[in-house]
């Protein structure tokens, strides 16, 4: 933990700054170079403990490696979305908490139905096919929501965000059961730690490099857009406002005669990076998808502790 706490803080840290201080800043680099050693030393430290605090042999399972990468998938990819869906929900569109969040139920409400559905047949069907088709419902969820136009409305994300719900409340369930039906009963609890880890880390990188991308695409499209008013000189503080949720607070600072051009291109500027964003979800759901089908395996499984568990095959002479 000595090794991999202060790793993962470094490359979160270096995502979520990367705009602030320059790509190629000593920061930014130092962060990430600090970042890949500390997680070199953790491998070579686990492999050479005697009570390892994950055991790395884990992964010469293929199912195991493969659910960790859906996990790790599902999250930086739709469940990272769910913050900018919010933003544009309420900063765009202009609703409040409650009506955003009434908003999302197209998503959290398949996800209700489906669920135990898929958790029932983990027992019937091998589970890579739960996994891989519920990340390949969010990969074209996700690429209907990154279909937005100036004017679009909530209900443009509407068929995306039904088909996102399906895909999480598909997967979801095999997930668990695959991490601890791959390892022998006294490595369960590691496995799924793993697994949640892998779950937790994709939502920290996801949301840090999404935000990243997404305050980039901003101000590439805004500065164009608001050259030559009075908001072209801090345009960097002004979508750094609108991909935070700040757009309302940036806007008093403009002048009056030039407000309305500098809100039309504001609005631009976040549907365009939310457009661009939702494609790179859309990559990352996709590489979920083809692990899941590809990967869990269900000889994999350890006789009675898994789904769709294969019966051990006999010895070799």
């Amino acid at each position: 933990m000595a090794r991999l706490c202060p790793a993962l803080f470094l490359l979160v840290y270096g995502l979520i700054r990367g705009n602030e201080e320059g790509w190629g800043s000593a920061l930014i680099i130092s962060c990430f170079a600090a970042s890949a050693l500390l997680l070199v030393l953790f491998v070579i430290a686990e492999r050479s403990a005697a009570d390892p605090l994950l055991d790395l042999s884990l992964f010469r399972k293929p199912a195991f490696t493969g659910a960790t990468i859906v996990g790790f998938a599902l999250s930086a990819s739709i469940f990272s979305m769910f913050l900018y869906i919010t933003l544009f929900f309420q900063n765009v569109l202009g609703f409040s908490p409650f009506e955003a969040g009434l908003r999302s139920l197209p998503v959290t409400g398949p996800i209700l139905f489906v669920s135990p559905l898929s958790g029932r047949l983990t027992a019937r069907v091998p589970v890579r096919l739960l996994l891989g088709t519920g990340l390949a419902f969010v990969t074209v969820g996700l690429l209907l929501m990154g279909n937005l136009s100036d004017s679009s409305g909530w209900t443009a994300l509407l068929p995306g965000q039904i088909l996102a719900g399906i895909g999480i409340g598909l997967a979801t369930p095999g997930l668990a059961s695959t991490a601890v039906g791959v390892v022998r009963p006294q490595l369960s609890g590691m496995a799924s730690g793993a697994n949640n880890t892998a779950r937790q880390l994709g939502l920290a990188t996801g949301i840090a490099g999404l935000g990243s991308i997404f305050q980039s695409k901003i101000e590439s499209t805004l500065t164009p857009l608001v050259a030559g008013t009075s908001a072209s000189s801090p345009v960097h503080e002004l979508s750094r406002a609108v991909a935070s949720g700040g757009t309302g607070r940036a806007l008093h600072a403009v002048p009056p005669a030039d407000r309305d051009n500098v809100v039309h291109a504001a609005h631009h500027a976040f549907v365009t990076g939310f457009n661009t964003i939702a494609l790179v979800s859309v990559a990352v759901a996709a590489v979920g998808s083809v692990a899941g089908y590809a990967l869990v395996r269900s000889r994999d499984f350890v006789a009675g502790g898994g789904p769709a568990a294969a019966p051990p095959e006999p010895a070799r002479a």
